[in-house]
């Protein structure tokens, strides 16, 4: 019974940094996150490509633990800064893009709108430190009403 409770013991003991730290990733101090497209203060009409760019990082999947790579999460219009030690969220303003992807087709309302770059890891974890884009601000205008 004593056994029993030194492995049980010696286990949860071993368990604590995970619990402390739940992403522990750590990324390149050169890595950087950025917008291909749009840029910073573009107008834009109508639905619109966003392209991201990473540099000394690789592009994965989420759920793939690959050393320096992780994938993109987008956040729009998005005022508080992400937790690091919480998984980023995912909902309208958080999208994910857990297969890989680099790019997205975007259709915003009319009105100034904030875009921002987040690589998070296989589980979702921004890295550390992390690695963010600059937040760019574009103008969506009302699409062009059809001709007759």
């Amino acid at each position: 019974m004593k056994i029993v409770s030194c492995i049980a013991l010696a286990a949860a003991i071993a368990l604590l940094p995970v619990a402390a730290y739940p992403q522990g990733k750590t990324a390149p101090k050169d890595a950087k996150l950025y917008f291909i497209s749009p840029y910073d203060g573009q107008k834009i009409r109508g639905g619109f490509w966003v392209r991201f760019g990473l540099r000394n990082m690789g592009v994965t999947h989420a759920g793939d633990d690959y050393h320096n790579a992780g994938h993109h999460h987008l956040l729009i219009d998005v005022k508080d800064p992400i937790d690091a030690k919480e998984p980023i969220p995912q909902d309208k303003s958080h999208l994910h893009f857990g297969a890989g992807q680099t790019e997205t087709f975007l259709e915003l309302p009319p009105g100034t709108h904030t875009l921002q770059l987040v690589l998070g890891d296989a589980k979702h974890y921004p890295f550390e430190p992390p690695v963010v884009s600059e937040k760019i601000t574009i103008r969506v205008r009302p699409a062009a009403s059809a001709r007759r």
